[in-house]
């Protein structure tokens, strides 16, 4: 009797540990740190985005847009994402502006003006810029351009009113693209 369940439990536990090794639970994966949460690489954008206390602006924005289900998607996207201190640079009364439901096209487009089609590291990025002597520009899905330059170690965003964003955390890795943290918000002319 004692072999039997020594056995049944030896197959359980076997049967728990395959199950567990094909699922890697979050706690196993990789993760970047932002705004006090881990971003796990399991999660979509939007998944992620909600629990850094960095990104509330952000959500919120693009909530309001009615992009959810959009940075749900299978994608990919690289996305170029500007904290909540990015947001109030912006000129006073800017955010609430935008905000609003009269003024939501022009929300979709300052948003999607963050977004890049396809999944790119900042060392594809990286190496797209030196290929290209020192500037990458690049189409958003906003249908607007964005030029990034590397200075050193550092990768920056440059919107078309020649404003410069420095990526402050690269590569945090999504299961449907990447992020890259900004420190100012881009915007289309």
């Amino acid at each position: 009797m004692f072999v039997r369940i020594a056995k049944a439990t030896a197959a359980a536990v076997l049967t728990v540990s395959l199950i567990g090794a094909a699922t890697a639970p979050s706690w196993a994966e990789d993760t970047v740190m932002v705004g006090g949460a881990p971003m796990y690489p399991s999660k979509t954008i939007v998944e992620n985005a909600v629990n850094s206390k960095d990104h509330t602006t952000l959500v919120a924005a693009v909530k309001a847009a009615g992009l959810v289900d959009t940075l749900n998607s299978a994608g990919p996207f690289t996305v170029f994402a500007p904290t909540n201190e990015a947001f109030a640079a912006l000129p006073a009364g800017t955010v609430d502006t935008l905000l609003k439901p009269e003024n939501k096209d022009k929300l979709v487009k300052v948003l999607t003006y963050h977004v890049i089609p396809g999944k790119m590291t900042a060392e594809d990025l990286m190496a797209k810029i030196k290929k290209m002597d020192g500037k990458l520009n690049l189409d958003t899905v906003a249908g607007d351009p964005i030029t990034l330059e590397q200075k050193g170690k550092h990768l920056y965003v440059i919107d078309e009113t020649g404003a410069a964003a420095e990526v402050t955390i690269a590569d945090v890795l999504q299961s449907n693209g990447v992020i890259h943290v900004i420190n100012k918000v881009l915007l289309p002319k």
